[in-house]
């Protein structure tokens, strides 16, 4: 499966795609390095919390210091679902794990978004130790 993905992205993201309508026969061509850049950006446009010192968007703020404070938890970080002021953690643990994977298998051909993908995950994986802190509990 490995050499596969590697195939992939070695040979330009070119793909074929065999039509079952008209029987016809397209190339299609995706480049996957820039659905990854801005995948990084959409993690940062949705993070919330104390921001890095690096952050692409530049219009985001520091928000949310004191989610959990009536709980005397501290929740801060992780991200919003879709900008709707909601955390689901359980996607937002999917999400990051399959960063997190993409990051493991093509590290390598990410140059500049290397450091910005590993941000991203640490945000997410900080947000979901802070959130299991007590015992049979779950803070979101």
């Amino acid at each position: 499966m490995r050499s596969f993905f590697s195939m992939l992205v070695k040979a330009n993201y070119t793909f074929l795609r065999v039509s079952s309508h008209h029987h016809q026969l397209s190339i299609i061509s995706y480049n996957y390095r820039e659905a990854l850049s801005n995948t990084i950006l959409f993690f940062e446009g949705q993070n919330f919390g104390k921001l890095p010192v690096n952050q692409c968007i530049e219009w985001r703020r520091y928000f949310g210091l004191s989610n959990g404070a009536f709980a005397h938890v501290n929740v801060t970080g992780g991200y919003y679902d879709a900008g709707d002021n909601v955390k689901f953690i359980f996607s937002m643990a999917f999400t990051t794990t399959m960063l997190s994977w993409s990051v493991l298998e093509f590290g390598g051909f990410m140059s500049s978004d290397i450091s910005n993908a590993k941000t991203a995950i640490c945000s997410a994986t900080y947000y979901h130790l802070r959130a299991i802190a007590h015992p049979d509990t779950i803070y979101v």
